[in-house]
């Protein structure tokens, strides 16, 4: 790979990420949901941070804008909904468009849904896709703002990407999204994918990245259309299932 992703737990769930193109030594924080652990993570690793990217306002993503921004002088970037925490990105992306960190090129995907703006960021290259709250392990994130048809259309584009793109969620919530999918889903793949997570869980380890392969085959979100029967669907529109699946984990308890 042409960069170096470095994980790190923050708040309650959140993942942070800080990414370094190898070739520059410029390095980008994905989103800011806690600006001290972020800083100190930057301190100790000794990086020199170019680029924050948003995915998307929620302060757990973008609360430390500031406070990052002024101790290291980076570049905001970010779609303009940002703005709603207080103040706009140096630079506002939306799906299309390009951001470089030194020479690795980020693609901006529009990805919709859980909010209006929400963005994520694909390197092709070194196969990463970062994507906030859109697409989870197992899960995906409520419909906060958009519809049931804007956030499947979102994830289709995720799910275009290669099987093998590394898949940087932002929340450990893998475990509750496995016993969700348990109770939609009877597949053999996801049975076995799900005692895996528990028993990571069990360990104390991380479930985050993942993959777009790993996610299509398991996912209840993603196999939405082929769940609808069992949601007692006939011939819905795949945004259709996807609505009702998204409705189920809303009002799941288990």
């Amino acid at each position: 790979m042409s960069i170096t992703v470095h994980q790190f737990p923050c708040l309650s769930d959140n993942y942070g990420f800080l990414v370094r193109d190898d070739a520059t030594g410029l390095a980008a924080c994905i989103d800011t949901p806690d600006a001290k652990v972020i800083l100190a993570e930057l301190d100790k690793l000794g990086w020199k941070l170019d680029l924050i990217l948003n995915t998307h306002w929620h302060p757990d993503h973008a609360g430390g804008n500031a406070d990052i921004a002024a101790a290291t002088g980076a570049t905001v970037v970010g779609p303009q909904e940002v703005e709603r925490i207080g103040q706009a990105p140096d630079r506002v992306v939306a799906g299309g468009d390009v951001v470089m960190l030194g020479q690795t090129r980020f693609e901006v995907i529009e990805s919709g849904g859980h909010t209006l703006g929400h963005v994520a960021y694909f390197d092709a290259a070194d196969r990463a896709a970062f994507v906030g709250d859109t697409l989870f392990a197992l899960g995906c994130g409520r419909l906060f703002e958009g519809t049931p048809q804007q956030m499947w259309a979102s994830l289709q584009r995720l799910a275009d990407l290669p099987d093998d793109t590394q898949v940087y969620c932002a929340h450990e919530y893998t475990a509750s999204n496995a016993r969700f999918a348990l109770s939609v889903d009877d597949d053999t793949a996801l049975k076995a994918r799900a005692e895996a997570i528990f028993a990571a869980r069990e360990r104390g380890e991380w479930t985050v990245p993942t993959t777009i392969g790993l996610e299509k085959a398991t996912n209840p979100f993603l196999r939405a259309p082929q769940l609808a029967g069992r949601l007692g669907l006939s011939a819905p529109a795949d945004h259709e299932a996807f609505a009702a699946v998204r409705a189920a984990k809303d009002s799941f308890k288990g």
